[in-house]
């Protein structure tokens, strides 16, 4: 079975081939040029603020994806009150992407919707 390529980009750089096997000398020499630039960064660091500043982030990011989980976890639960009483949780979910368009993105996904009907022969009575 073949491997699947991968490449490694850094900095917004160009891809390079990376084969985890083998890695070029290019891709050493920019893994190595980023470590170099962390540890530099670190190694000047005479009060300690990158540390508490990476802490920072750390710490923020994990408080927002906790966050997130615990909205994510609060939209299932409405989902399931709505469908406890009856409403297609899969039609609610595409009228909320719809009322997330404004109005002509809008019309033009239902001009879309209908061409596509029509051309394999299915009709849809769509409002305009």
């Amino acid at each position: 079975m073949a491997k699947a390529k991968m490449s490694i980009s850094v900095g917004g750089g160009e891809p390079i081939p990376f084969d985890p096997d083998a890695p070029s000398q290019a891709a050493k020499d920019m893994i190595g040029s980023v470590v170099k630039k962390a540890v530099e960064k670190v190694n000047n660091d005479q009060e300690g603020l990158v540390g508490q500043r990476l802490k920072s982030f750390l710490e923020r990011i994990e408080r927002l994806e906790s966050e997130k989980r615990d909205l994510g976890n609060d939209i299932k639960e409405v989902y399931a009150e709505a469908k406890a009483v009856g409403f297609d949780t899969p039609t609610i979910r595409t009228m909320i992407k719809l009322r997330k368009l404004d109005e002509q993105k809008r019309q033009e996904k239902t001009e879309l919707l209908r061409l596509y009907s029509a051309s394999i022969g299915m009709q849809l009575e769509l409002p305009v």
